[in-house]
């Protein structure tokens, strides 16, 4: 399991306000962003994997939509996401 509760806190605990706060837009978009990588990890060896691979853009576009909501309430906050995560904008 790639994914375990433990790393889902250390996620929200770096990038929340705690590792209690699971509904911030930045532990959401850094849990996104660590799921992206891994399926595109995944994708990469399973070329054929087209489930997967509709579960891939429908992630990036959950993402994409916290980033437009995230930017639209907050931009200092969006911007400082954007560095931590190093994403492209």
């Amino acid at each position: 399991m790639y994914l375990t509760p433990e790393k889902k806190q250390e996620f929200f605990a770096q990038f929340g306000k705690d590792e209690k706060d699971t509904g911030s837009s930045e532990g959401q978009i850094a849990l996104f962003t660590y799921r992206i990588n891994h399926l595109t990890g995944h994708l990469k060896s399973n070329k054929k994997d087209f489930s997967t691979r509709r579960a891939l853009i429908k992630l990036v576009g959950k993402r994409r939509r916290l980033l437009d909501y995230l930017k639209e309430k907050d931009i200092e906050r969006y911007r400082a996401i954007i560095e931590k995560l190093k994403l492209r904008k």
